[in-house]
């Protein structure tokens, strides 16, 4: 099977082919247009600041390659923030491949004793996809973020933090997205991105 990676100005990119290694997937990291649209699956992952990732995608056209995938595609961290329609960070328009999902940053109330960014083992809960066969709710994956997008229709697994909750994992169609690290996240992350290479997709 053909599994791409996308190469952009994104960190943490290499943690996820050599996850992808260790579930025995040789991708290609790639930014070429032409590989990307023949793959038979996409991850689309990164740590990095919204505005300015979204302008390097637009820069060299990978916006438009990403939103025109039609196989299974798995964003990761701000890879799922950016395929929203919105972010707070930088005041960005992104990919809007989840139409009305609008990236927010956790607010810390006054006493509240609160880290932001939210860094650390977190638990999956209300999992409601393939993507989390044999990965039942309670589940630890790891986290790294100061932003997130809000429950909703599109959710397929919440977490909660500092009393918000929120979608941890979305889908729409063929594009599925973890606001957590799976590359980082042990056996159980080792499971879901081999649920995703596997899925049954029409």
């Amino acid at each position: 099977m053909k599994v791409a990676v996308v190469k952009y100005n994104a960190g943490n990119i290499r943690s996820v082919v050599n996850a992808l290694h260790r579930i025995g997937v040789e991708p290609v990291l790639t930014d070429d247009p032409a590989v990307l649209r023949s793959a038979e699956r996409v991850v689309f992952p990164g740590q990095g600041e919204a505005s300015t990732t979204m302008a390097h995608l637009r820069q060299y056209g990978l916006d438009e390659v990403i939103r025109s995938l039609s196989c299974p595609v798995l964003g990761i961290c701000i890879g799922q923030q950016l395929l929203c329609e919105h972010s707070e960070e930088g005041d960005t328009a992104c990919l809007g491949v989840f139409p009305g999902l609008r990236v927010q940053r956790f607010r810390v109330a006054a006493g509240q004793r609160l880290k932001v960014p939210h860094i650390g083992w977190n638990t999956l809960d209300d999992v409601s996809s393939p993507l989390f066969d044999g990965v039942p709710a309670g589940s630890f994956v790891y986290f790294v973020h100061s932003y997130y997008v809000p429950d909703g229709a599109h959710a397929i697994a919440c977490t909660t933090y500092g009393g918000t909750t929120y979608a941890s994992a979305i889908r729409r169609g063929n594009f599925y997205a973890t606001q957590f690290h799976p590359e980082k996240s042990g056996p159980v992350g080792e499971r879901i991105l081999s649920n995703f290479i596997h899925l049954c997709h029409d």
